[in-house]
């Protein structure tokens, strides 16, 4: 049996598995309000990030950083930064949008109600988190999650995600993504400290800032700032950087697809 074949024969295994323990009844009900209490964390603090695009250069060091840092699968990322080609409206000039893009950390995430396990949970500080080992791969969280922020770890048969980089956090550190950001776009910091950088940021933008989809009634904890409108909303467009191809260099595909 090929490597492939192997692959799709475990991933069926381990969703047959975990079905046998999974309550349907109680996700099909599962509302987005309904969520499970919050756990872990500090409740003194809220992380947030700010984007501010127009720093941004889509050097690609932030998805690539995060990539090493938390180990992802060949074509999987926590975060990515989309590239498109926009047509300004006034003058017609092509110019090109970079749009970084990660799990937005929503106040009210519909990831983790639908949870048959509740391995994805909210902590107190506002992080949502995957409890790998309570994780049984369903996928529902995967499905729910309207902004593409969540994938299936083929290593660990898991739902995987950014983290804020919390293990960095504990540390004192700062996530991966924002200590390599070449031009200093990504700003993390409790919004709860008035004196803390993003704080003072979101204060002094705070009428030109933006978050994606906001008529999901999610609330993101990823606040973009220099936004054009067009991208609120999911655009219909392909990312166009980066091809990802195999160990013979055949080409498998954009490692953007699917975002």
């Amino acid at each position: 049996m090929d490597l492939v074949k192997r692959m799709f024969m475990g991933q069926l295994a381990r969703l047959a598995a975990g079905a046998a323990f999974v309550p349907l009844a109680s996700v099909a009900h599962a509302k987005i309000n309904e969520q499970p209490p919050r756990r872990g964390g500090d409740p003194e603090k809220r992380w947030a990030m700010l984007i501010d695009l127009r720093r941004c250069i889509g050097c690609q060091a932030c998805t690539v950083s995060c990539h090493l840092e938390n180990d992802a699968p060949l074509g999987k990322f926590r975060t990515i930064v989309s590239q498109y080609e926009v047509e300004d409206e006034a003058t017609g000039d092509l110019s090109t949008f970079f749009l970084p893009r990660l799990c937005n950390h929503c106040d009210n995430p519909p990831c983790v109600p639908v949870c048959p396990v509740q391995a994805t949970y909210q902590q107190h500080d506002g992080i949502v988190v995957v409890d790998s080992d309570r994780c049984v791969g369903c996928g529902y969280c995967v499905q729910a999650c309207p902004y593409d922020a969540r994938f299936i770890n083929e290593h660990t048969q898991t739902a995987d995600k950014c983290t804020f980089c919390t293990h960095r956090l504990e540390a004192g550190l700062s996530p991966a993504c924002v200590e390599s950001c070449v031009g200093g776009a990504r700003i993390i910091g409790d919004i709860l400290d008035p004196d803390s950088t993003i704080s003072k940021m979101m204060d002094e933008h705070y009428s030109d800032l933006k978050v994606l989809q906001p008529e999901k009634g999610t609330h993101p904890h990823v606040f973009y700032l220099g936004m054009d409108d067009r991208f609120i909303d999911r655009p219909e467009a392909l990312a166009s950087v980066w091809d990802v191809r195999g160990e013979d260099f055949s080409e498998m595909g954009y490692e953007f697809s699917g975002h």
